[in-house]
């Protein structure tokens, strides 16, 4: 079964990179152009219907940047169960909430870095 980045979800995944949050790109500045420890990091991945903000296929690490509505009761339950079926592929994922990523940027970077560091081992 194929997973990644299926053809029928690619204008999805490119008008989701078109429109990225500002969150989103102030964290895709620290990560593009294999700035964390080397390793490359794509934006909007395809894994099964869903869209991973960042990720690394060689560690296998995503990386999603949550707004507002994420902590909705809703949003969190569905949240959960994405984070879940995403798992079941062997995919480490970490969140950041939008605001922790515009007032505290190095700190952000500073736990995807030990995290890295914890992945390739």
């Amino acid at each position: 079964m194929y997973i990644y980045n299926k053809k029928a979800l690619k204008n999805l995944r490119r008008k989701l990179r078109k429109s990225s949050t500002a969150a989103e790109r102030k964290l895709w500045s620290i990560l593009k152009n294999q700035q964390a420890l080397g390793y490359r990091f794509l934006r909007q991945y395809g894994v099964e219907n869903y869209s991973l903000d960042f990720y690394c296929p060689k560690l296998k690490l995503a990386i999603e940047v949550d707004g507002g509505q994420h902590n909705d009761e809703k949003e969190k339950l569905s949240d959960a169960q994405r984070s879940e079926l995403i798992g079941t592929h062997g995919i480490t994922i970490l969140r950041f909430w939008n605001n922790e990523v515009m007032q505290n940027l190095e700190g952000v970077h500073h736990r995807i870095i030990e995290k890295v560091l914890e992945l390739k081992k």
